[in-house]
């Protein structure tokens, strides 16, 4: 179960309000290949990835942006800025417990607008 970052974001998330089944490890590990920023936790439930935006006003900015995306989706990543310039995005379906392709289509989108 392989797919690409292109065709991640041409996808656009599914609302999920739980009742569907989370990606296993194997399968998450192989969709990792679309998105290489990214990290893959230990338990194979969350997405993350860490982003030196510069300065606190491009931080800030950033996460305007990925805001805009996300609520566009209907699936919004936990956002963490600290350090003033260091933001961590960590993406999994709350829902659901774990992983579900929304997070691969939403980190593919967020890998575009960073750039």
């Amino acid at each position: 179960m392989t797919t690409s970052c292109d065709v991640l974001r041409q996808k656009k998330c599914v609302p999920c309000e739980g009742g569907v089944p989370t990606i296993q490890p194997d399968q998450a590990a192989a969709m990792m290949e679309a998105v290489p920023e990214w990290t893959l936790d230990d338990s194979a439930k969350m997405i993350s990835r860490k982003i030196n935006a510069g300065n606190f006003v491009k931080a800030v900015a950033l996460i305007d942006r990925i805001a805009e995306l996300a609520e566009s989706e209907g699936h919004h990543p936990d956002l963490h800025l600290t350090g003033y310039r260091n933001l961590r995005i960590d993406l999994t379906t709350h829902a659901i417990g774990g992983l579900s392709e929304n997070d691969f289509i939403v980190a593919a989108k967020v890998d575009a607008l960073i750039g």
